[in-house]
């Protein structure tokens, strides 16, 4: 199977050893704005982090009297936490901004982030942007590979507060305690914050085939900070998706000189060498990733799809196996790995895994979807092995 196009986009922030200083300003040669239209939505960040009215009514009406109790910190803390009042979900189908995840009660973890600090800042309280160490969570659209990671929020207190009781800062994140447990972090500036929203934007539109809409998010992303490594990927992506090659060729190759072992420009720019008709680059491309990175995301997955398409639902039920354990949060993971229980007449196993792939899912239509599966699942008798749809 050819290699698929790999994107590191969403959320995540270079963390390799010892590159160089990041650049004061993206290299103008990198741009180039005369090979794209106009984009189709309004393009930039002056409004992530502002509240709306219905923020402040939030704070000033719904929210008073726990705020009067315990201070602006324990009382915007409370709120975020009792699912009774905001009533957060988790949802990854597109970034928000504070005010549009306010308003829908739903974001990923950025937009959650968003919506903290806009609340927090109407209440006077510093915030600190942290990003995380937290091992690559991959997700697929298409042909293109995401990577994500993880930012949080560190509330301060008002010196002025006399209400509050605790003189500490409180860190706000909306992964389950049992994931952030001794979770490294380090601090990251606003405009970094900034340019993820707009990295996140122009993968999205990427996954959208939105080209132009794309590239004027990432340049918009380089231009809040141009230290942000992972926005000239997104943009080299954009490249190769709009076939401008040697554009795309510029922009890997000045991440690599930059950061020799960053696998997402190794594996970007042997593809690109390979669309470029020059095997021997593509070649030396490819073994000094394989040196990095010996299993590629989605690996077994994709050798079991192989498997599954020839019916051998035994191996390919083994290799689905290998790719949940070392990456169980993915739904589709355990979706297919139930598929073939189920193939296998292993009834109580492939319940299971379509309950997981029904946690694990990142937003409401993929929850409901697998719900139905699930409920159709439990339907059939266990003599009756019959097979489920693909996802």
């Amino acid at each position: 199977m050819r290699t698929l196009t790999l994107l590191l986009a969403i959320l995540l922030s270079a963390c390799a050893s010892g590159p160089p200083p990041p650049p004061q300003a993206a290299p103008a040669p990198l741009f180039a704005d005369h090979l794209f239209s106009a984009p189709t939505e309004r393009v930039g960040t002056d409004d992530v982090l502002k509240a709306s009215d219905a923020m402040r009514r939030y704070l000033a009406v719904d929210i008073a009297e726990q705020i009067r109790n315990k201070g602006a910190q324990g009382g915007l803390v409370d709120a975020l936490y009792r699912r009774a009042q905001l009533r957060l979900e988790y949802d990854t189908t597109n970034t928000k901004t504070a005010s549009e995840a306010f308003e829908s009660r739903s974001g990923n973890c950025l937009s959650l982030v968003l919506m903290t600090a806009a609340l927090a800042r109407e209440l006077q309280l510093p915030v600190r942007f942290q990003s995380a160490y937290l091992e690559e969570a991959w997700s697929r659209s298409g042909t293109l590979l995401f990577a994500s990671g993880h930012v949080n929020i560190t509330l301060g207190r008002r010196l002025f507060d006399a209400a509050s009781r605790d003189f500490n800062p409180w860190t706000i994140d909306f992964l389950p305690a049992e994931e952030i447990r001794s979770l490294k972090v380090r601090d990251i500036e606003e405009s970094t914050v900034l340019a993820m929203y707009a990295n996140n934007r122009a993968a999205e539109a990427l996954a959208r085939g939105k080209l132009d809409d794309a590239y004027a998010w990432a340049v918009e992303a380089l231009r809040k900070d141009p230290g942000f490594m992972n926005s000239y990927n997104t943009l080299g992506v954009v490249y190769m998706r709009h076939n401008d090659l040697a554009h795309a060729e510029r922009v890997f190759g000045f991440i690599l000189e930059r950061d020799p072992k960053h696998t997402r420009a190794l594996a970007n720019i042997a593809e690109t060498y390979t669309r470029l008709a020059r095997p021997a680059e593509a070649e030396a491309a490819r073994i000094r990733l394989a040196a990095i990175e010996t299993v590629p995301p989605f690996h077994f997955f994709n050798l079991g799809l192989d498997a599954a398409r020839r019916s051998d639902w035994r191996t390919a039920r083994d290799l689905f196996a290998r790719e949940v354990a070392r990456a169980d949060y993915n739904h589709e993971f355990h979706f297919w790995l139930g598929v073939a229980d189920w193939q296998l007449g292993n009834v109580a196993q492939a319940r299971k895994h379509l309950q997981l792939a029904m946690d694990n899912s990142t937003n409401r239509g993929q929850h409901d979807l697998y719900a139905a599966k699930l409920d159709w699942l439990k339907s059939r008798p266990a003599a009756e092995p019959a097979k489920p749809t693909g996802s």
